[in-house]
C-alpha cells in the first residue's frame, strides 16, 4: 500500500490527511509544538505507523510524497522573533521602510502608531548608487559603502540581509555587485536580492518584501532542515513538498530561498480544498471557512479559481507577492472571551493556543474560550473530544465563564456562554462579508464549504446570518488545508515590470520577458521531476487607465501573447475594470497603461480521487448514537437532540434538525432551520428545509 501525506502546522493542532492508494483517507489529529513544530510533525508520522503496527522507517518506506503547509513564517512576523536583519539600500531612502506610503492607516486617529519595521535604523545601510527608471547608471555603486555594511553587519551579529536599490528592477547590476560582496564577506548570512526576489515597480513594496523574506528565511530555513534530518533519521525517500501562499507547492530547497511565499502557506490550502469538494457537485463557485483553534480563514472563490492578490500585509507589513486572497482574522475555538472597558464581550483575537489552551482542556487555563461555550451550550460531549481521547472538564468551562464572563455582565452562566457564540458568530459573518461583498459578490449567491475542528459547529449561525442557502460539510472538514494541499500543483510565480502605453509596446522585448520568466519557471519545475509535457503556463497583465494608481490583472493568452496582439488585451481590460469598479472609459477612448508582466508556471501533480459511495436510502437510524441537551440560539431554549455519529452516516441519509453530527475528529451542529443530506462522497450538506428539493435534485441525481 502507498501513501501520500497532507501536513497543516497551525497554532493549536497540527493536522494529517493520509490518503491510500485506493482512495480511502484517515484523519490524524496532533497538538502543535510550537518550540518546534517538527516535533509535532513527526509524531502524526509515527502515530499512523503505529496504528498499522510497523515501525515508522517501514510505514515511510511507503509513503511517495508529504505536502506539508507551515506557520513558522507567519508566527515569527507575528511575534517579532525572526532572524536580526541588516538592509543595504539607496542613500537618501534607508526611512522607507518606516515611512511606507506616507499614508496613515486610520486618518482620523492621530494616536494610530506606525508599524515597527523589521530591520532597525541603525541596520538600514545606506549605498551611494543610483539608477533612474530605465535602469541607465545615473551614479555608480560605492563599494566601500557594501564593505562598510559588511562590517557593521559582521559586528552586530546579523543573521540575515536584504539589498534592495531603487530602480533595481530594470538593471540588477547594482544589486548583483553588492551581493558579490556579501556573499564573500558574510557567507553564514541568509541573503535576499531584490531583483531575483520581486523585480517589479514600486519601491516600498519591493523593499518591505525582500525584508519580510530575509526576516523569515533562518527561522524556516532551521525548521526544514530539522524536519529533513528528522526524516533522513528515518530513511525517508520520498518527495517532501512545501505549501506557498498562492495556493501552490514547492520543493524545500527553492522555498529555503523564497521564504516569504510560506508566510501565508497554511490557509492557501482551503480555497484549493474548496473548488475540489464544491465542483464533484457540480458547483463552479463557492466561498470557503475554515474554523479551527487558533483563526477563521474564509475565501471566495468564483468559476473554479480563487482570488489572487499581489497586494497583501502581514501584521501590518507590506508583501507583494502573489498570494490566494484569504481574510484571515483571530477566531477559532481557542479564543478567549473578555469584557473591554466600555462593558462590552468581545472575542478573540488572543487564543488559549494548544497550551494551556480552553479552560476545559484541563490543562491549567483559566481564560473562557470558545470552545468552552460550546461545550456549555451542549454542542460538544465532555466525553467524545477527539473521540474520547480527551476527556473536557466542564466544571473548570463553567467556572472560567461565570466568574469572568457572566458575572461581570451580570448574567447567569447559559446567557454569558450564549453571548461568547453569538458574538464570535458575527465576527466570523463580518469577515466572509470582507471577502465577498468587498468583491461585488453576493454571500447568499453562494454555497458556503466549513472546515476546521470548529467550524461545523457554528456553521448555520454565521449562514443565518448572511442568509445562505446551502452549506457543505467535507468529511475531513476538520483537517481541509491539509487535504488542499494535497490537491496542489506545483506552482511558480513571476514578474518582470514594463511601464509603457500598451498600445506602444515594443513587441519583440514584450515576448522575450514572458520567454524569459518561462524558461526560468522551467528549469525550477525539472529540478523538482516535473517532466516538460505535465507543465502548464497562465499568463497576465497589470494594466491601469493613464493616470490611474491601482493597476486591474487581466489574463491573457498564450496566442495573444505571440501574436503581440495587444488591441485584444485592451480589450479584455475595460470589463474587467468595470466589474471591479463600476465603470469603463473605452468609449471616452482613454489609454490603457501596461505596468507588470506575470507569469505562473505549474507543474501538474497526480490528485487523489473521491470514492464514490452505493445509495443507502434517506433513514440515519443505523448511525442514531443517543439524545442530548443542548441549547437552540434561535428558540433561546435547551432541548434534547439526536446525536448521529458521522462515521456511520452513508449516501443518501437525511437528518432534519435540530440535531448534532459526532465525527473523532470535529462536531456538527445543526440548528432547527437547517437539515442536512450526505452525498456520494460522504460530505453533509446542509440546506435550510424550504430548499430541500432542489438540493435533492442536484446530490441523488
Amino acid at each position: 500500500m502507498k501513501y501520500k501525506i497532507g501536513i497543516d502546522v497551525g497554532g493549536t493542532f497540527t493536522d494529517f490527511l493520509l490518503a491510500m492508494e485506493d482512495g480511502t483517507t484517515q484523519i490524524y489529529k496532533v497538538l502543535s509544538t510550537p518550540d518546534d513544530p517538527s516535533i509535532a510533525t513527526m509524531e502524526g508520522i509515527k502515530e499512523m505507523a503505529r496504528d498499522r503496527g510497523i515501525s515508522t522507517k517501514e510505514f515511510l518506506r511507503d509513503v511517495t510524497v508529504v505536502v506539508h503547509g507551515t506557520t513558522v513564517t507567519t508566527n515569527a512576523v507575528l511575534t517579532y522573533t525572526g532572524a536580526k536583519t541588516g538592509l543595504l539600500t539607496t542613500n537618501g531612502v534607508r526611512d522607507a521602510l518606516e515611512m511606507r506610503r506616507g499614508i496613515r492607516e486610520e486618518q482620523y486617529n492621530n494616536r494610530y502608531q506606525n508599524v515597527d519595521p523589521l530591520v532597525e535604523r541603525y541596520l538600514r545601510y545606506p549605498v551611494e548608487e543610483r539608477l533612474d527608471y530605465k535602469g541607465d547608471v545615473l551614479i555608480p555603486i560605492n563599494e566601500d559603502d557594501v564593505h562598510g555594511a559588511a562590517d557593521l553587519f559582521l559586528n552586530e551579529g546579523v543573521q540575515a540581509i536584504a539589498i534592495c536599490f531603487m530602480n533595481s528592477f530594470a538593471n540588477k547590476g547594482h544589486e548583483e555587485v553588492a551581493a558579490k560582496i556579501i556573499r564573500e564577506k558574510i557567507p553564514e548570512a541568509y541573503l535576499t536580492v531584490s531583483s531575483t526576489l520581486l523585480p517589479s515597480i514600486r519601491f516600498y513594496d519591493r523593499v518591505s518584501t525582500t525584508v519580510l523574506n530575509s526576516y523569515v528565511g533562518p527561522i524556516l530555513r532551521g525548521y526544514l532542515n530539522s524536519l529533513l534530518e528528522k526524516l533522513e533519521v528515518e530513511e525517508y525517500k520520498g518527495v517532501l513538498l512545501i505549501m506557498q501562499s498562492n495556493g501552490g507547492v514547492i520543493s524545500p530547497e527553492v522555498a529555503i530561498d523564497n521564504a516569504a511565499v510560506t508566510l501565508l502557506s497554511g490557509p492557501a490550502g482551503g480555497p484549493i480544498a474548496g473548488i475540489a469538494y464544491t465542483s464533484i457537485q457540480g458547483y463552479d463557485d463557492c466561498i470557503t471557512m475554515d474554523m479551527g483553534g487558533t483563526s477563521f480563514d474564509t475565501a471566495l472563490i468564483k468559476d473554479k479559481t480563487p482570488f489572487v492578490t499581489t497586494v497583501g500585509e502581514i501584521n501590518r507589513l507590506r508583501l507583494a507577492l502573489p498570494m490566494l486572497n484569504v481574510v484571515t482574522i483571530g477566531a477559532g475555538g481557542g479564543s478567549v472571551g473578555w469584557i473591554d472597558e466600555g462593558g462590552l464581550l468581545r472575542m478573540g483575537p488572543k487564543s488559549a493556543g494548544a497550551k494551556p489552551g480552553p479552560a476545559c482542556y484541563d490543562l491549567d487555563g483559566e481564560d473562557p474560550t470558545c470552545t468552552d461555550a460550546d461545550l456549555v451550550l451542549g454542542y460538544l460531549d465532555k466525553d467524545y473530544f477527539a473521540g474520547g481521547k480527551m476527556r473536557l472538564n466542564l466544571t473548570k468551562a463553567e467556572k472560567a465563564i461565570k466568574k469572568r464572563i457572566a458575572d461581570k455582565l451580570k448574567f447567569d452562566l447559559y446567557e454569558g456562554a450564549l453571548g461568547m457564540y453569538n458574538v464570535i458568530n458575527v465576527n466570523m459573518a463580518a469577515a466572509v462579508r470582507e471577502v465577498s461583498v468587498k468583491q461585488g459578490q453576493d454571500p447568499r449567491d453562494f454555497p458556503l464549504v466549513v472546515a476546521g475542528g470548529a467550524g461545523p459547529n457554528h456553521a448555520c449561525m454565521i449562514a443565518l446570518e448572511l442568509e445562505i442557502p446551502v452549506m457543505i460539510i467535507p468529511r475531513e472538514s476538520s483537517i481541509f488545508c491539509a487535504a488542499g494541499m494535497l490537491m496542489s500543483d506545483l506552482k511558480h510565480n513571476f514578474v518582470r515590470s514594463y511601464p509603457t502605453l500598451l498600445k506602444d509596446a515594443d513587441v519583440k522585448r514584450f515576448q522575450s520577458l514572458f520567454e524569459d520568466m518561462k524558461a526560468e519557471g522551467l528549469s525550477l519545475l525539472k529540478l523538482e521531476n516535473i517532466p516538460e509535457e505535465r507543465v502548464e503556463y497562465v499568463y497576465s497583465l497589470d494594466m491601469r487607465y493613464v493616470k490611474q494608481y491601482h493597476e486591474v490583472n487581466v489574463e491573457v493568452t498564450r496566442e495573444e501573447v505571440e501574436r503581440g496582439n495587444f488591441e485584444s488585451m485592451v480589450r479584455k481590460f475595460h470589463p474587467q475594470h468595470n466589474k471591479l469598479y463600476g465603470y469603463s472609459l473605452e468609449e471616452q477612448g482613454t489609454p490603457v497603461e501596461l505596468i507588470n508582466m506575470r507569469l505562473v508556471c505549474i507543474g501538474k501533480t497526480e490528485k487523489p480521487e473521491f470514492m464514490v459511495a452505493d445509495y443507502a436510502g434517506e433513514d440515519p437510524s443505523p448511525a442514531f448514537k443517543k439524545k442530548r441537551r443542548c441549547f437552540l440560539p434561535r428558540q433561546r431554549r435547551f432541548t434534547n437532540v439526536d446525536v448521529f455519529d458521522g462515521f456511520k452516516l452513508h449516501y443518501g441519509n437525511r437528518i432534519e434538525g435540530p440535531a448534532i453530527i459526532e465525527q473523532v475528529n470535529t462536531t456538527t451542529f445543526v440548528t432547527s432551520e437547517y437539515s442536512v443530506l450526505v452525498d456520494k462522497y460522504g460530505s453533509y450538506t446542509m440546506y435550510l428545509k424550504e430548499g430541500e428539493e432542489q438540493v435533492k435534485g442536484r446530490i441523488l441525481s
